[in-house]
């Protein structure tokens, strides 16, 4: 994604492929998101931002909850990651992460539309309402915001957060809540 209030610009450097992430890539899986994850400082709420962003227990809590991995690599190096979990009625977009230095490349780009290419679901993300960057990137990517009552519900169904995250999150879906769903419109 995005620096904060940019857009992701053309790649400088050819994105080389996207594809599932290694058990033996997870310290730089969590290097990744700790290191863009400082995005968020002064951003978010200080109780809910804390060092690391996420450890490697939380991690660990994460994959056995069923968060599939997938990552991007330029010059054959791991520069951005993003989740996916599904459930029983939709795919979440979970930790979407890019390395600072490799932001603005078309890694965030490459990696959304691999995971809208795996789904044919409806899928949800959630971010913080504070992230505009993380909104206008979804958006630009075919995703919609929900009202602020069915993001309530959204997160407190389909997500394992605390009251605070909830209060300061959006949820964003494709193809957006209220319309029809179909898997055609869900990779769109």
């Amino acid at each position: 994604m995005a620096h904060p209030g940019e857009r992701e610009a053309p790649a400088e450097t050819a994105v080389h492929g996207t594809r599932p992430c290694r058990d033996d890539e997870r310290g730089t899986v969590l290097d990744i998101i700790n290191a863009a994850a400082q995005a968020y400082r002064g951003l978010i709420p200080a109780d809910c931002l804390h060092e690391p962003y996420m450890s490697g227990a939380e991690l660990d809590a994460e994959i056995a909850a069923g968060v599939r991995f997938q990552g991007c690599e330029i010059d054959r190096t791991l520069v951005g990651v993003m989740g996916m979990q599904s459930l029983s009625e939709v795919d979440l977009i979970r930790h979407a992460y890019v390395c600072p230095a490799y932001q603005r490349r078309g890694v965030g780009a490459a990696l959304i539309g691999h995971l809208r290419a795996l789904s044919t679901r409806r899928m949800l993300v959630g971010t913080w309402a504070a992230a505009s960057w993380a909104v206008r990137f979804y958006e630009r990517h075919g995703f919609r915001l929900a009202e602020a009552s069915q993001a309530r519900i959204l997160l407190q169904t389909w997500w394992r957060i605390g009251e605070r995250q909830i209060e300061t999150s959006v949820v964003l879906a494709s193809p957006p809540i209220g319309t029809a769903f179909s898997p055609e419109a869900a990779r769109q």
